[in-house]
């Protein structure tokens, strides 16, 4: 007598198919828990480092983890575990003690035990102006139409090099009074100097709320070309893709 296992044969093979996608499942937060995570960028407050439409991995473990490091971010340890402190000139992803739902990107400025402060547009670490040099402008397309932004070379007192915009003199953010960093905590600051909130808004970031640091550039399109249709396909910008994040 013959016995049919074409039943067990079809429970078998669905088993075996939701096995597969249960194991992809953890692989996939694994990685995005402690490895590298994708975010994009909505904003143009890091003109020209990173452009609006620019799309980057993250890497999770260069400042170990936090509470933050974790999906929905539950609060189920305090400190941070395998940490490394960020270094002045970093760009990062963190989250603000006030809003601690929302990522934001940024320069690393302040260290804990820093004296903060813009006079005239000119950034000054620790009473001291850091070296600024004007270079050729860049050109934004923000909203279809091309501007000409002043664009300048910063070099930290560490040696890390890296550009700013600044469109307007005597903006609201030229002049500053002091702040001091405390223990803990790091002074942040857009590239684009004009078109920033940051530290000099809303104040310092602990160290806890640092999630990690941005490391390369995986896809890029023009989002602010609103004239042509799914730029996402159309406008991709081919030459940024696989550009490092310094």
């Amino acid at each position: 007598m013959s016995v049919s296992t074409e039943p067990k044969r079809k429970e078998g093979g669905l088993a075996e198919t939701l096995r597969v996608i249960f194991h992809a499942l953890v692989i996939a937060v694994v990685i995005r828990t402690f490895l590298f995570q994708p975010f994009n960028i909505p904003s143009g407050s890091m003109k020209a480092t990173l452009l609006v439409g620019d799309y980057l991995f993250v890497s999770k473990y260069s400042y170990g983890y936090s509470h933050y490091s974790l999906p929905l971010s539950p609060p189920i340890f305090s400190g941070r575990i395998w940490g490394s402190e960020p270094k002045r000139g970093d760009v990062v992803v963190f989250r603000l003690p006030r809003e601690d739902s929302t990522d934001y990107i940024k320069r690393v400025i302040g260290l804990p035990g820093d004296r903060i402060q813009m006079i005239r547009g000119v950034l000054h670490i620790n009473g001291e102006p850091v070296k600024r040099e004007r270079i050729d402008d860049f050109l934004d397309d923000e909203g279809g139409r091309t501007t000409r932004v002043r664009r300048f070379r910063e070099t930290l007192p560490n040696g890390v090099v890296y550009t700013t915009l600044d469109m307007v003199d005597n903006g609201y953010y030229d002049d500053t009074p002091v702040y001091n960093v405390p223990p803990g905590n790091f002074f942040m600051m857009g590239d684009a100097r004009y078109d920033s909130k940051d530290s000099r808004y809303w104040g310092v970031v602990p160290r806890n709320n640092i999630r990690g640091r941005p490391a390369f550039v995986y896809y890029s399109y023009n989002a602010d070309d609103s004239d042509r249709p799914l730029p996402f396909l159309t406008d991709i910008r081919w030459g940024r893709i696989g550009t490092r994040i310094r």
